[in-house]
């Protein structure tokens, strides 16, 4: 593990972090090794960004683990996908919430396994009242699907009478978002050299910083993790006002 330090020349931290894993498969290619070996060793790459962003001082940090177009890829490789996801959850919610950190999964649960998602509710159950770092994984999730349910939500309650079509605004949608509750990334980091934010978080990156990097996800250090931020403490973030 490379030491990191809570500050940059005295600059803060994001306060919310979001990374696109990408560059599992890459890297099992360019070492002959089967996909599955390329996943295993990306989820070592998240302990170890887990751990860092706790030692730099993030209170939020959301991962892009498993998207709705996922579930295209082979069916062995989900397959072996879901079962990395069991394992997890099994082996690291104990040290999580060890550690202070809240759980939270977004995405289509219903998708998922009857037996991960009774996994998602108990680590989710157990960690809900930590108050250190708000960890977030992106399981099954779209960001365009995420904005059609909550219009479906917003239309329900328009056709119930709870509200009127007038009443609809930016914050009555946000509050409908898997998200609600947790301030939008100041940050999104994509791993892999690919610069594309790929259907995730659509309606709350509208003011992020992007940082793209050509470390494949599997190689993510925390000295990594830290220069991305140190990329994102150099700039002026003007959200929309004249420079």
């Amino acid at each position: 593990m490379v030491a990191v330090s809570s500050k940059d020349e005295g600059l803060r931290p994001p306060v919310h972090v979001a990374i696109i894993m990408d560059g599992n498969g890459r890297w099992a290619k360019a070492r002959g090794l089967p996909r599955t070996a390329g996943h295993k060793r990306g989820v070592d790459a998240v302990r170890t960004v887990i751990e860092a962003a706790g030692k730099l001082g993030i209170s939020y940090l959301t991962l892009y683990g498993f998207s709705s177009e996922n579930w295209r890829r082979p069916e062995t490789e989900v397959r072996d996908l879901m079962g990395l996801l069991r394992l997890f959850l099994r082996s690291q919610i104990a040290d999580l919430h060890k550690n202070g950190i809240c759980l939270k999964v977004i995405g289509e649960r219903n998708r998922l396994a009857p037996d991960i998602v009774r996994q998602i509710e108990e680590a989710e159950a157990l960690t809900a009242a930590n108050n250190g770092l708000v960890l977030t994984v992106a399981l099954s999730y779209g960001g365009r699907q995420e904005l059609a349910e909550a219009a479906r939500r917003l239309a329900a309650d328009v056709a119930a009478g709870r509200m009127t079509v007038d009443q609809i605004d930016e914050e009555s949608l946000g509050a409908r978002l898997y998200t609600a509750g947790t301030p939008d990334p100041d940050l999104i980091i994509r791993t892999s050299g690919e610069q594309r934010i790929s259907n995730f978080l659509l309606w709350q990156s509208a003011y992020a910083e992007f940082v793209f990097v050509d470390t494949l996800w599997p190689d993510f250090s925390a000295s990594d993790l830290e220069a991305a931020i140190g990329t994102f403490q150099r700039r002026e973030r003007r959200y929309g006002a004249a420079g």
